[in-house]
């Protein structure tokens, strides 16, 4: 497969699989089918080997969000903040920087930019750099809007549809957010570094206290919308949200989107960690491991639909216009479907305008609603033919929950 190829995260993961097997192989004497029999039977030694050791963290306070997020605005857990969708009902496109969700491995740290310095070193460049806030700004830079999305948006509903509990937070459908993300393109910065053509990975690594880092190829950093972002929603970056330097890698999980950058790797070898080793992977049944991860890599995420109102909510009888967003890694949606009566019937919603590849669309409908108890749901179909199903398998970290959802509204006269 060739570079030009790797755009996809779940192609990219495979190629280099393939290629880790065969230098194995080789350096031991097998043969290929005698070393995925061996993986087969020790993959987490394998996988061991292959990442970067964890560093041993303190204990994180249980409140670790430097923006005010009160209870009206936002689900807690912890480190992290769910945005609650019905405060977006009466909102324009971009998710205000207020309302949008936190999702933190550690608390949030807190960086000077004049001391904040940006490490650009590894085997496949000629110039190993070092940048300071005011080199990066100095440098071109562009405006996208797109959407970043934890790869566990929905895992509350693999306990609440299935009845088995992910560990993790237990997001229902906040764990996202479309904003207009302005920053310097990566490649800028890889240019001038000298990167030679025997690259292969890229690495980004983060200065919170686990130093989160996941690898990307070297074709999608290059990528036009693979941004190191200084701004957002045309404000200085938020602490919470990677200030002073945070990458946007669109259609990949929110994980691959490092915040707080504070080094580079440029490598001619592929590159692995344990957060595309042990952590953002499938772990099931229906989801055979691959080595050196535990299961198959969390790669683009899914089509999901959410309205635009509180969990439970409570509505007087008479005429709502109802809304909502559904959005794909994909593509655009082309097509949105509501039912009001728990599935039995769907009816076409409105789309509005703009409807951005890799952010989301805006709809709603209308909705005579008699006293009674409803569970709305509503399906979206992207411009690649993704709809979403009725089900998903369940996996052990509860990521990528794409199903329908079934929204609980009771209606009364008064």
């Amino acid at each position: 497969m060739l570079e030009r190829d790797l755009l996809t995260e779940q192609a990219y993961k495979q190629t280099r699989v393939d290629e880790l097997v065969w230098k194995h192989t080789r350096s031991l004497g097998l043969s290929r089918k005698r070393f995925l029999q061996l993986v087969a039977a020790g993959a987490g030694t394998l996988a061991g080997s292959l990442t970067h050791a964890r560093l041993s963290q303190p204990a994180i306070a249980a409140d670790t969000v430097i923006k005010s997020t009160p209870p009206d605005l936002f689900y807690s857990y912890g480190s992290n903040r769910e945005m609650r969708w019905e405060n977006l009902y009466s909102r324009g496109y971009l998710v205000p920087n207020e309302l949008f969700f936190v999702r933190n491995h550690t608390s949030t740290p807190q960086i000077d930019s004049t001391t904040w310095r940006l490490r650009v070193e590894g085997s496949a460049i000629k110039r190993p750099t070092t940048f300071s806030y005011e080199d990066l700004l100095a440098l071109p830079s562009v405006s996208v809007t797109r959407a970043i999305e934890c790869a566990g948006n929905g895992r509350h509903f693999f306990e609440a549809v299935q009845g088995k509990k992910a560990p993790g937070s237990q997001w229902r459908l906040g764990a996202i957010g479309v904003a207009e993300w302005t920053g310097v393109p990566l490649r800028e910065v890889l240019d001038r570094v000298g990167v030679q053509q025997t690259a292969r990975d890229v690495m980004l690594e983060g200065l919170d206290e686990k130093r989160v880092r996941r690898p990307i190829p070297i074709t999608k950093a290059m990528a036009d919308d693979t941004l190191l972002v200084y701004a957002m929603n045309g404000q200085v970056l938020p602490p919470d949200h990677g200030f002073p330097f945070r990458a946007l890698v669109p259609g990949w999980p929110g994980v691959a989107n490092i915040k707080w950058i504070g080094r580079i790797e440029v490598s001619d070898q592929p590159l692995f960690s344990p957060w595309n080793t042990e952590d953002y992977v499938m772990i099931g049944a229906a989801y055979p491991p691959q080595s050196p991860s535990k299961g198959p890599i969390v790669t683009s995420l899914n089509v999901k639909s959410a309205f635009e109102l509180a969990w439970d909510a409570k509505l007087l009888a008479g005429a709502h216009l109802l809304r909502g967003r559904s959005w794909s890694a994909h593509g655009t949606i082309t097509k949105v479907e509501v039912s009001l009566d728990n599935g039995k019937t769907w009816q076409l919603a409105r789309l509005r305008d703009p409807n951005i590849s890799q952010a989301w669309v805006r709809w709603d409908i209308n909705w005579n609603a008699r006293p009674g108890n409803y569970n709305l749901q509503a399906r979206a179909t992207d411009d690649q033919g993704n709809t979403q199903p009725v089900s998903v398998p369940f996996n052990e970290k509860g990521y990528l929950y794409g199903a329908v959802i079934s929204h609980p509204v009771s209606v009364s006269r008064s």
